[in-house]
């Protein structure tokens, strides 16, 4: 029989889909309001791995990641989607969201994303929020699953949460 054990504090962090950067600047001072202080940014990539967005947003889209300073407890992780989902709601103009916000964390051995969709490789948390694995830690690195979305698979966007991996284990030391 296994004993259950805490398990360790996570590294939030959180992507953004925008088209203007004057919505992923709002949508920013509403993290730090509500979630609380950012340590790394990414460079902003081009969003060009799929047309889900475009009719929402439009074309010319944009993708940045953001990593939170403190660690937080996984219990509760899914409270984060159900803020960044009223921050969304908060950014919207005639009905029609300016950004997609994304949260997750990361771990020593994988990234999660969180999300309100269903589907047969996600488990349900609470409050209508769902967790997937969606890259795993293997040979040094951070590599996509099946089920991984295409733009989290490019060499970019794992550099960036292989440096944020780093700083996280640097801070459980």
């Amino acid at each position: 029989m296994g004993l259950p054990i805490l398990h360790k504090r996570i590294k939030l962090i959180i992507g953004f889909i925008f088209k203007d950067e004057a919505a992923n600047k709002l949508a920013r001072l509403f993290i730090l309001k509500k979630i609380g202080p950012i340590d790394s940014e990414s460079g902003i990539f081009t969003f060009c791995h799929t047309d889900y967005y475009k009719q929402e947003f439009g074309e010319n889209l944009k993708r940045k990641f953001i990593s939170l300073k403190r660690p937080v407890s996984p219990e509760n992780i899914y409270k984060v989607k159900l803020i960044t989902n009223k921050i969304e709601a908060k950014i919207s103009k005639s009905g029609l969201r300016l950004i997609n916000i994304d949260p997750g964390y990361i771990t020593e051995s994988k990234l999660i994303l969180l999300t309100t969709k269903d589907h047969g490789h996600r488990i349900y948390l609470k409050k209508g929020i769902y967790a997937e694995v969606t890259l795993k830690f293997e040979g040094g690195t951070f590599r996509p699953t099946d089920s991984t979305y295409p733009d989290y698979k490019s060499e970019e966007y794992i550099k960036f949460f292989n440096y944020i991996r780093a700083k996280y284990r640097e801070r459980l030391k």
